[in-house]
């Protein structure tokens, strides 16, 4: 017994101000950040979910949670560098120091962090956005310290690191409102009445309950193709997935398509027309190709 009081007050190391950190000290401060950090954790989860069970927005939540996580956190470290009588000012060389090993080591992680942080503050992206980067489009599931979790349309969770983020070129289809531009094309064969076409695509449109009226869509007849008349309608729907975007041109492609046939007007298919030089007699032979009795 004797043995463990002597090393639970053994002195470590002594501070500049002739402070002397014991094992107690330590053991004391390490057992106060463990249990800090999974009460902050806990809490913080509790937290994010009854905001949520208020109908707060999901960004929002997110947001409130990493804030008030973090700043506990930093509490917490403060709180056991109390316990430990450790003055402040003792952190402004090792500080220095783990700076330039930072800034070697862990260049790249520093920078995800820190590019988390600027997401977190600028929110050009939160969470439940519809975004797309590298060609590739889904949904903003979690965003982390260190990267952030896509959910692609496919169902497949793609992690990218929050400097990618900020330096390349992404598309957020949801910033600022969750209403989407789109275009479906429909080609028509040669001949066809060109107002009763566009006047069908609009009412087409029109009928559709999914798309906006204000603002409202816009038919184009966009071009002399070699096999079609080319009509474009340009309309907007709101709409929170790529997959729900597809919903709404296909519906309204099956709805052109009937009033087409309704109106006895034929959507165009590739064709050719061969001309053959008149001018000169044509050499017409028949060969028997059946094999001799």
């Amino acid at each position: 017994m004797d043995l463990l009081l002597t090393i639970w007050e053994t002195s470590l190391f002594t501070l500049s101000d002739g402070h002397q950190v014991r094992v107690s000290q330590v053991a004391l401060a390490l057992l106060f950040l463990v249990t800090g950090f999974l009460l902050v954790s806990v809490f913080t989860r509790i937290l994010a979910r009854k905001l949520l069970q208020r109908q707060m927005p999901e960004a929002a939540v997110h947001l409130a949670e990493k804030v008030i996580f973090y700043l506990l956190v930093i509490a917490v470290v403060f709180s056991a560098l109390r316990i430990l009588a450790v003055p402040l000012t003792v952190f402004a060389f090792l500080g220095g120091a783990l700076a330039i090993g930072a800034g070697f080591g862990t260049q790249n992680i520093l920078n995800n962090l820190i590019s988390g942080w600027i997401l977190t503050i600028e929110r050009p992206v939160r969470v439940g956005d519809l975004v797309e980067i590298d060609g590739t489009i889904g949904r903003v599931a979690a965003m982390k310290g260190r990267c952030t979790r896509i959910r692609r349309t496919d169902g497949i969770d793609l992690l990218v690191p929050n400097s990618q983020l900020l330096e390349r070129v992404l598309t957020n289809w949801t910033l600022t409102d969750k209403e989407i531009r789109t275009a479906v094309r429909v080609g028509v064969r040669y001949g066809s009445p060109t107002d009763q076409v566009a006047a069908l695509i609009a009412q087409a449109a029109r009928e559709n309950a999914e798309i906006l009226k204000r603002p409202e869509p816009i038919v184009i007849f966009e071009d002399f193709a070699d096999s079609a008349l080319i009509f474009d309608i340009y309309f907007w729907c709101v709409a929170e997935t790529d997959m729900k975007l597809r919903q709404v041109r296909s519906a309204l492609r099956f709805h052109i398509d009937e009033l087409f046939r309704e109106a006895d007007i034929v959507i165009a298919y590739p064709q050719q027309d061969i001309h053959l030089d008149t001018e000169k007699t044509l050499d017409v032979r028949l060969i028997d190709d059946s094999p001799a009795p």
